[in-house]
């Protein structure tokens, strides 16, 4: 008998990660919500129904993903990393980091490094990183912010093209596990109110790529995707640079 697979979500309180937990729940896997605020992910498990449950997590912690890992019992066969904030004025973590950096990009790198080990385990593994085509801006000497003012637009295209770039990393270091990036749709969000955008397309509609790469693409891994198509990314051509981003990462594990 085939087991039902699992997957873990983080950002699954925002329009788009919903619309991604709720797709997967309805193609039969068992679905955790991971969230900052486990009332608000309690309640979009309610809405969602079927194998869903709660798991708390600060995204811009370290030590809080190395907790739910801890915590983690059982297989994990896809991981969605959709968790981004915007914050219009700059915020520092516990650890001194820059809170949009700490959450949108070393949240998914965290999150894929804690859970390599039982990603590994699953002769199906995909991570999807929700990254998105509003991406540049990215300054290696100046991650946080420190030597320019802080515009959370800038902030939040930097992160993109990290999450862009990143994903090309992991994938060379982790050959047995399918990990992608993509843009999702266009969607009227707090995010995306946060950026001064609307949004014209429905929750479904901006989840619909994430979902694809989560349960129907071909196995490929390292790749950026728009529209559940293969698009080339200029960013993951930059080995110098997708190196660099990835060793400074690193130092912040």
């Amino acid at each position: 008998m085939t087991r039902m697979e699992t997957a873990l979500v983080t950002g699954a309180t925002g329009a788009i990660g919903e619309a991604i937990a709720r797709g997967l729940a309805q193609r039969g896997l068992r679905v955790v919500l991971a969230a900052r605020s486990p009332k608000s992910a309690r309640a979009v498990a309610e809405r969602i129904g079927g194998d869903v449950s709660v798991e708390d997590v600060e995204l811009g912690s370290a030590a809080s993903i190395s907790a739910l890992r801890q915590r983690w019992r059982g297989p994990l066969d896809v991981l969605v990393n959709d968790a981004a904030i915007a914050p219009r004025k700059k915020e520092l973590t516990e650890e001194g980091l820059e809170r949009q950096f700490a959450v949108n990009v070393l949240g998914y790198t965290r999150m894929l490094a804690r859970f390599a080990d039982v990603l590994a385990e699953s002769p199906r593994a995909r991570v999807v990183n929700v990254a998105s085509y509003w991406a540049g801006d990215l300054r290696l000497d100046d991650l946080m912010f420190e030597r320019r003012p802080y515009d959370n637009d800038t902030a939040y295209r930097q992160s993109k093209q990290a999450n862009r770039m990143l994903t090309a990393a992991w994938a060379e270091r982790l050959p047995n596990i399918a990990i992608n990036a993509c843009h999702p749709g266009d969607v009227r969000s707090t995010l995306s109110l946060s950026l001064g955008f609307g949004g014209h397309e429905t929750p479904e509609q901006g989840a619909a790529t994430p979902l694809w790469l989560a349960l129907e693409a071909p196995r490929v891994t390292g790749k950026y995707f728009a529209r559940c198509r293969e698009e080339s990314c200029r960013f993951a051509r930059d080995r110098s640079a997708v190196e660099a981003l990835y060793e400074i990462c690193q130092r912040f594990d």
